[in-house]
Formats: C-alpha cells, sequence, structure tokens
C-alpha cells in the first residue's frame, strides 16, 4: 500500500504530522533523515512526500532532486526557510507546493487532499511504461517514442482497458459500453476485428497488453 512519507527530523512536529493525517485515514510513512527515506522509498515509492529543507545529513532539495529522478512524486516541502530564493528553488525542482513554519494543520491537509485527487485523475487516465504511453485526455497514443493513429473506437477501447485495469471486460460490457448507447447494432465479430487493429497497432514481439480470455471477453495485462 502506498504511503504519504513524512520527512521530518523534528520528532514532536514529525509525530503530530503522522497522527493529523492518520486521522484523516491516510497510510503514513515517517524518517528523520535523508538516508532513512531514501531506504523507505527504494521499498516502495511514496504517492506523496511531506519533506523539511533543512534535515541532519543533508538539504531537502537534494533529496527532492534524487526522488524526482527516480520516479515523478508529488513533494510538499514543509520549512522554516521563507527566502524568495528558496521558494523558487523548491518550485524549480518540481514541487507541488512550499508551506513555511508555522502553518495550519486543516489547510496543510487541504492541499494534500487536492494534489492526491489531481495525481489520482491523471495516472487514471494515462498509461506509460516505457514503450507504449497512453494520454487519454488528449487523445494521444505513442509507441517507442513515436505518435501512434488511432480511431476513434481505439481510442474508446483504450479507454476501456486503461480505466479497468486487469479486471475481464466481457464481450457484452464492451459491446454495450462502446457502441449500445449510439442505439448501433455491433456483433462479436467486429468487436474482435477492432480490438485486433488496435493490438497490431501498439504491440510487439516483447509487448503484450491487450489478452483474449476465450469465450468471454478481454483483458489488459500491460
Amino acid at each position: 500500500m502506498q504511503k504519504i512519507l513524512i520527512v521530518e527530523d523534528d520528532r514532536s512536529l514529525n509525530e503530530s504530522l503522522c497522527y493529523a493525517l492518520k486521522k484523516q485515514n491516510y497510510p503514513v510513512a515517517s524518517a528523520c533523515s535523508i538516508q532513512e527515506a531514501k531506504e523507505m522509498y527504494g521499498k516502495e515509492t511514496p504517492m506523496l512526500v511531506l519533506m523539511d529543507i533543512n534535515l541532519p545529513d543533508g538539504e531537502g532539495f537534494g533529496l527532492c532532486r534524487w526522488m524526482k529522478r527516480q520516479k515523478d512524486v508529488p513533494v510538499i516541502f514543509l520549512t522554516a526557510r521563507d527566502l524568495e530564493e528558496d521558494v523558487l528553488s523548491g518550485y524549480d525542482l518540481g514541487a507541488e507546493d512550499y508551506v513555511t513554519k508555522p502553518f495550519s494543520m486543516k489547510i496543510l491537509l487541504r492541499k494534500i487532499e487536492v494534489i492526491l485527487k489531481r495525481t489520482r485523475t491523471e495516472s487514471e487516465t494515462a498509461f506509460h511504461d516505457g514503450y507504449l504511453e497512453v494520454d487519454l485526455c488528449n487523445a494521444r497514443v505513442c509507441t517507442g517514442g513515436k505518435e501512434c493513429s488511432v480511431t476513434p473506437t481505439e481510442l474508446r477501447l483504450l479507454r476501456e482497458f486503461i480505466l479497468n485495469k486487469g479486471q475481464l471486460l466481457t464481450y457484452n460490457i464492451l459491446l454495450e459500453h462502446l457502441w449500445d448507447s449510439g442505439g448501433q447494432f455491433v456483433d462479436r465479430h467486429t468487436l474482435a476485428v477492432n480490438v485486433n487493429r488496435l493490438r497490431g497497432k501498439i504491440e510487439d514481439e516483447e509487448h503484450k497488453y491487450i489478452s483474449n480470455v476465450y469465450g468471454m471477453g478481454y483483458q489488459w495485462i500491460g
């Protein structure tokens, strides 16, 4: 289970943050140093990081830079450093927000809620594994770094598969979601033709994404 990682060497504040987040039913992990944070980050990428800048074994700026190189996880700086250049440095590193101490816990919790809601929405409407990249919001599909032309029907198929990763989508479910709303009659053969055309565009010998569950339907296995 992904957690919110708190990187704060002030143990009293660290515990207060943990308590407030757990009270809102967020899973939490805490660290008091850069080294501890890196060890936790290596085991499981957190869904968000709350990070101080002044840490006992270095600056949070460097830790943020290191984390962003591993995976673009949302970061909120929590710090007493309120100089303009520090704030700008935080945003330049890709932080979602820069909060100076002292701060309102209620406002911080609302900031966290907004950021997680947005990142969840973005992750649900996108897919990227290094070879296939799908951006459903912008109707963009790339394979091997090159843009791939897909039809509106193929894009609707991709949306159904990506929004239901790992789930078996029966023939009837796909037909209902894709065509029945428009009053068109489409049979299983037409569905199979569209799925096969889509597979021909996004798959190769090394990359397989759509599995045909014989007699039942299809499943996204990417």
